[in-house]
């Protein structure tokens, strides 16, 4: 066996790291989904500021795109 990996005869020692995996992984979980969800308001927001802009874009790139099958 190599000498650097260290595997406890005595498994209670893996409690502590298994706890510490389990709180990393549920804060991963929670700061995933606020991202998500900010992210989502912060499209909306944009979404309502700049509807009429998006509109007028979107607007002429279909006259672009019927104009160029011509």
């Amino acid at each position: 066996m190599m000498p650097f990996l260290y595997f406890p005869e005595d498994k209670m020692e893996y409690i502590p790291a298994v706890i510490s995996l389990v709180i990393f992984i549920a804060m991963a979980v929670i700061v995933m989904r606020w991202i998500m969800k900010k992210s989502k308001k912060d499209q909306e927001r944009f979404e309502q500021e700049y509807h009429k802009a998006l509109e007028q874009t979107q607007k002429n790139h279909r006259v672009t795109k019927t104009s160029s099958h011509q």
